[in-house]
């Protein structure tokens, strides 16, 4: 039996959530090891709706979820999120849900200056949710966070706030905004430390015990592996770093636990937010991915943009990721396309190039090649084995997997968690 790593390796909003959560029925526990709650899943389980941008996803099914250290936590989003799920029947008790007591809190002054720093960039905005994840990440690596260790620690938190204060002070003076009101601050932690202190335990104890006992872990990222920081489209990425060699560090257990590593993979591309899109789409094909494929943000609710699938990109997620194989979502979205275009290279100042360049002004500036191939006008919905597909769109996963690399492992048909068609079972790899 071997663990499960799962990543998006585009841009996000591959559709993790929907096969986080048929994996997580066979897991013993699920693990977020990066991110914050920008990231956003939606699972539909029996035809019920569930909503999630900070719990794991294997909170539905009551497998136990762990947000890792990786992770920056809004500690009033997630009480939210809680009492919203609560409302909808799911359990969520110390027993089932866990949270590293050495996680980094995101806290109102990492929103304030969110969107402050959007707010002030025009054009040059960088396109965040605006919930605080990124400078969170910076006071983090600036070493003056405050972590959910420190919520049973509050009467001597002074000499934290000192060195945090100090310095987002002089940054929302440069904004014309007010000090932190830290009195006022201090407060909401008081309030809600008591919800936040009930799960929170030094999490890689608890994944060693379960390691030990020969269980299977799941570890789950947000975003994509082309908005991490070091290998994604920078500046036009998020914070944290998004590739499957942080599971180990985000969870606390090492790099021999992380297993098999699937790659999420929509059949088409999509982007939220700013920054180089290759194959994006301004015409009747991109709004029809668009309507078919719902593409709102989870989160944000913001209009996703939309392109033809890139192998290019994607055979560089995978290589970067070291990903085992792909789940290949959406395959339904591309039902009745006349022709489908896939891009196999690009195009800068009269050189082909078979990977992204790293600098922004030549990732903006390549132009697709494509490949076309006859599309399919059967439906692919539903579908849950290789012999309820159409003969082109099985040409077309087929060709998928070619240029980018990478094997097909899963393919999902619909949001139902049961309409996948498993070729490869990662559990068993």
């Amino acid at each position: 039996m071997a663990n499960v790593t799962v990543i998006g390796a585009q841009w996000g909003d591959e559709g993790k959530g929907k096969i986080v959560d048929w994996l997580a029925s066979r897991a013993d526990a699920v693990v977020r090891f990066q991110g914050g709650h920008n990231a956003g899943h939606t699972l539909v389980i029996d035809g019920h709706v569930f909503k999630l941008s900070l719990l794991p996803s294997g909170i539905v099914s009551g497998t136990l979820s762990i947000i890792g250290n990786g992770v920056v936590l809004d500690p009033w989003a997630l009480k939210s999120e809680v009492e919203k799920l609560e409302g909808q029947g799911v359990s969520i008790t110390d027993d089932n849900f866990a949270i590293a007591d050495n996680c980094p809190l995101i806290l109102p002054m990492h929103r304030d200056l969110d969107g402050l720093r959007e707010a002030a960039a025009g054009k040059g905005k960088i396109g965040t949710t605006g919930r605080g994840i990124g400078p969170a990440y910076e006071d983090k690596v600036g070493r003056r966070a405050i972590r959910v260790c420190d919520l049973a620690h509050l009467d001597t938190l002074d000499p934290q706030l000192d060195r945090l204060c100090a310095h987002h002070d002089a940054l929302r003076a440069g904004f014309d905004q007010p000090p932190v009101d830290r009195a006022a601050l201090l407060e909401e932690l008081r309030e809600i430390a008591p919800f936040v202190m009930r799960f929170a335990q030094p999490v890689w104890k608890r994944l060693k015990k379960v390691k030990r006992a020969g269980a299977k872990i799941l570890f789950e990222g947000a975003q994509g592996v082309l908005l991490d920081v070091d290998h994604g489209t920078y500046p036009f990425v998020t914070s944290s770093n998004t590739v499957s060699g942080t599971a180990a560090s985000g969870s606390g257990l090492g790099p021999n636990s992380t297993g098999f590593v699937l790659g999420i993979v929509k059949a088409y591309t999509t982007r939220v937010g700013s920054g180089p899109f290759p194959t994006e789409l301004d015409d009747a094909d991109g709004q029809t991915l668009g309507e078919r494929g719902h593409e709102f943000g989870v989160v944000t609710g913001r209009k996703r943009r939309c392109g033809w699938f890139d192998a290019v990109i994607v055979r560089q997620s995978c290589a970067i990721s070291g990903v085992t194989g792909i789940a290949l979502t959406k395959v339904d979205v591309l039902d009745g396309f006349e022709t489908v275009k896939i891009c196999t290279g690009y195009r800068l100042r009269g050189k082909v190039y078979d990977y992204l360049p790293a600098h922004a002004a030549d990732q903006a500036a390549v132009e697709p090649i494509y490949e076309e191939m006859e599309g399919w006008q059967q439906t692919t919905a539903g579908a849950r084995s290789w012999a309820d597909l159409p003969a082109n769109a099985i040409k077309y996963i087929q060709r998928v997997q070619e240029l980018i690399e990478t094997p097909v492992a899963l393919v999902s048909t619909s949001p139902e968690r049961d309409d996948t068609i498993l070729v490869r079972d990662p559990f068993m790899d």
